[in-house]
């Protein structure tokens, strides 16, 4: 893939009520692993939700792969992992929900449900398959919807704090998952060390870039920010203060 085409936010405006998430935001993202962290509130959730289209901006552009996604639908371009697996699960079933995103390849129901059977066979999860949604854990319906990015494989996959509800081998595994993945793949996490080795890392801060560097020049520069407010009684003004997402 060509990742020079990556991800291009251009002086993006975004207002929510009178709030303004991101002012005259420019962003080009290239790089095949990006991370993203910051205190709840920096804007992390807002940036993803501008990438897949999900928020269209008030003014500037936003493109990916040199398509301007706020122009005309653009299917299978980009995928998003929410925060909340229960607000991305559409299906009753494993299979089904893992079916769903095979729908732009044009498959009939029943061969993408037998694309998805196959898939979780060769996962070693093939007992998933008639599973209820309803009788996973939280961490296994977050795997479920990591699943169904891998499956539709989109171009670009977008990753909101993907770890919160994984336990230690579940991290692992996605940790495995996104070093294998052939497409771009930004990380937003509050779990540091799963983006210390990303060659990027971005620390938003109230809609801004506070810093732009290696993974782990700028996971140890937020960790002392985030000890330093600590140590000063600040850290829970910010707590307080978080508004954007």
């Amino acid at each position: 893939m060509d990742f020079d085409a990556g991800i291009h936010i251009d002086k993006v405006r975004l207002q929510r009520g009178s709030s303004n998430v991101f002012d005259g935001l420019t962003l080009h993202l290239t790089e095949a692993r990006i991370g993203l962290i910051g205190d709840n509130g920096a804007g992390k959730s807002s940036l993803f939700r501008l990438i897949c289209s999900l928020d269209a901006p008030q003014s500037g552009s936003v493109t990916v792969q040199g398509r301007n996604l706020h122009a005309q639908r653009q299917p299978g371009l980009v995928g998003m992992m929410f925060q909340n697996p229960d607000d991305q699960i559409i299906f009753p079933t494993v299979e089904e929900e893992l079916a769903l995103g095979l729908q732009p390849q044009g498959l009939s129901r029943r061969d993408a449900l037998d694309k998805a059977q196959q898939f979780l066979a060769q996962r070693g999860l093939a007992p998933w398959a008639t599973r209820a949604i309803s009788s996973l854990s939280q961490g296994q319906r977050q795997h479920v919807c990591w699943l169904a990015l891998l499956i539709a494989a989109p171009q670009v996959l977008l990753l909101d704090e993907p770890f919160a509800s994984l336990d230690l081998p579940g991290q692992a595994l996605l940790d495995v998952d996104i070093g294998a993945a052939s497409q771009q793949v930004v990380v937003s996490t509050h779990i540091l060390s799963h983006v210390l080795g990303f060659e990027r890392v971005l620390w938003m801060e109230q809609g801004r870039v506070r810093m732009d560097a290696a993974g782990a020049q700028v996971c140890a520069a937020y960790e002392a920010d985030v000890a330093q407010r600590v140590a000063t009684g600040l850290a829970g003004a910010a707590l307080a203060k978080g508004v954007r997402g």
